[in-house]
């Protein structure tokens, strides 16, 4: 298992805002990417839900910025699944900028475990648990 995955991206210009830097609406695009990327290295990716008929939607996103990214940029995203509930997951992010070691930002989203059909809050099943390390918060990168 791959209890920490890592999206490589690098900045494009289309991304950058009026400020001359990634705009923050990006950051939440990149946070599915890297989450959807993750669960298909763990051997989930969404057409696997599709076909247990259940989805994650998402309740919540917290973000906190630290310092700013550019067109160009070669960032990592580092992601992991911090918490498994009943029916939802908590799962973490990292944004790193390894060229000079800089922190760009920290973020979590609170996911939902639903039914597609119902659109309702389902348990969720073993094999998904199973399948999703979780990472403490002393082994977070």
């Amino acid at each position: 298992m791959i209890p920490i995955g890592t999206l490589e991206i690098i900045v494009p210009e289309s991304v950058i805002d009026v400020n001359g830097h990634t705009g923050n609406v990006q950051y939440v695009q990149w946070m599915q990417d890297a989450a959807m990327h993750h669960s298909a290295l763990l051997g989930w990716p969404y057409t696997r839900y599709v076909e247990h008929g259940a989805t994650w939607i998402i309740r919540s996103h917290k973000i906190e910025y630290h310092h700013s990214s550019y067109a160009g940029d070669l960032l990592h995203v580092h992601t992991w699944v911090a918490e498994l509930k009943k029916f939802r997951s908590l799962r973490k992010f990292k944004f790193h900028r390894p060229d000079d070691d800089t922190l760009i930002a920290k973020a979590e989203t609170l996911f939902i475990f639903c039914d597609i059909a119902t659109g309702r809050p389902q348990t969720i099943p073993d094999i998904v648990q199973q399948s999703y390390p979780l990472v403490s918060q002393e082994d977070e990168p």
